[in-house]
């Protein structure tokens, strides 16, 4: 189970286009001592991995203006983002969709509704 401050000095981007989505994941984040910050579309999530440096990335791949999938793929062609991880979070959880995630350069795939008790989980598992 991870500790309070496993993620102290640790920051995680979070790119969802809904609201309490986001504000979940922050509350869960925050709680096991990581920093976040934030981004609703894929436009501001390549914006934001840019100018914060995140140490992971959790990607929605249902967004506005750039999907998901598409800002994973240009992420991985910037230096100094290429091998940062990036977990899709997503509610599209049907056949070959977690494969189209870890193809477009996904480092893990986490379907929605989140398990609030295993994400801190999966999250020190990419980090390591």
């Amino acid at each position: 189970m991870p500790t309070e401050n496993e993620g102290v000095g640790k920051k995680i981007l979070i790119v969802d286009d809904n609201q309490d989505n986001r504000e979940l994941v922050v509350k869960i984040l925050k709680r096991c001592g990581y920093a976040t910050c934030e981004a609703v579309d894929g436009e501001e999530a390549l914006a934001k991995a840019t100018s914060d440096r995140p140490d992971l990335i959790l990607m929605d791949i249902a967004l506005p203006k750039i999907d998901g999938l598409e800002a994973t793929r240009q992420l991985r062609q910037m230096a100094g983002l290429m091998d940062t991880p990036i977990i899709a979070l997503t509610a599209h959880a049907m056949k070959g969709d977690r494969e189209k995630a870890l193809a477009a350069g996904c480092s893990d795939y986490i379907a929605k509704p989140i398990n609030v008790r295993e994400l801190p989980e999966q999250i020190a598992r990419n980090l390591n």
